[in-house]
């Protein structure tokens, strides 16, 4: 049974969150206070976190940023705040997804749902393309330019390589800064959310192709119906801004405006 830790401060909606998971078959973990909220989750190790933004004595924001620091647990966090700066500070603090209040049922458990299938199904490989390394089940990229990999000519035809990856998904933090090259190093690596990873697995995975933002959205939360677009926008913008902290080029992913993304 999927264990769902709440983080709410509204009796009666935590009342109606813990009826509508206990129906779909879900446990509900309330939070014991608004203390140390994320030593709760830590303790608690649930499958996914609803994060109110609005939480007494503190911020969901603050929350979620401390969650990262030791966890990639999937975090929805649900607000009334529905401007676009809102936004974009709960994905920027580490949440993989955003709901304003008052949310759609359906639309919660579509969310949580998906949440739940990247978690378990997320794949365990390494990619390579242009220089770039992706450890997805990890979470973790790293960047050679191409002319100092000693086996770029070995690579296959399009410089993608998948292999299975020995180890289990480490704890990725979102605001981990990345590591940045002295004059003897030749690459760096950085951490990437769950979001970010798929996104570049998925362009990664299809080089040269355009991937259309339908078709990311739809990798990631399993149906584009419910995601304001805005959503996909900071994912791609913050993935861009890591990926230039490592040394790759600026336009590493481009955009081909009215269609979607593609590396090349």
């Amino acid at each position: 049974m999927p264990s769902i830790f709440v983080v709410e401060d509204d009796q009666r909606l935590l009342q109606e969150l813990t009826r509508l998971l206990s129906s779909e078959g879900m446990q509900c973990v309330a939070c014991q206070g608004f203390f140390n909220v994320a030593a709760q989750v830590i303790m608690e190790a649930p499958d996914c976190v609803l994060l109110d933004v609005m939480v007494p004595g503190t911020d969901g924001r603050m929350i979620a940023r401390e969650i990262r620091r030791f966890s990639d647990v999937p975090i929805l966090m649900l607000t009334c705040l529905d401007s676009e700066f809102d936004e974009v500070s709960a994905m920027e603090s580490g949440a993989d997804g955003y709901l304003t209040k008052p949310y759609r049922p359906q639309a919660l458990l579509a969310h949580i749902r998906a949440a739940l299938r990247r978690n378990d199904t997320a794949a365990k490989t390494l990619l390579y393309h242009a220089g770039l390394e992706l450890d997805v089940a990890s979470g973790t990229v790293r960047f050679e330019p191409p002319h100092l990999l000693d086996g770029e000519a070995s690579l296959p035809a399009g410089g993608l390589e998948a292999v299975s990856s020995a180890g289990a998904g480490a704890l990725a933090s979102a605001a981990a800064p990345a590591s940045v090259p002295d004059a003897a190093s030749t690459s760096a690596t950085a951490d990437l959310t769950r979001n970010e990873a798929r996104i570049l697995a998925l362009l990664m995975h299809n080089p040269g192709c355009v991937v259309t933002r339908q078709e990311i959205m739809c990798e990631l939360w399993e149906s584009d119906a419910f995601v304001d677009d805005n959503t996909l926008t900071v994912n791609v913008n913050r993935l861009r801004r890591t990926l230039e902290l490592i040394g790759a080029p600026r336009d590493y992913i481009k955009t081909r405006r009215g269609e979607g993304y593609l590396v090349s």
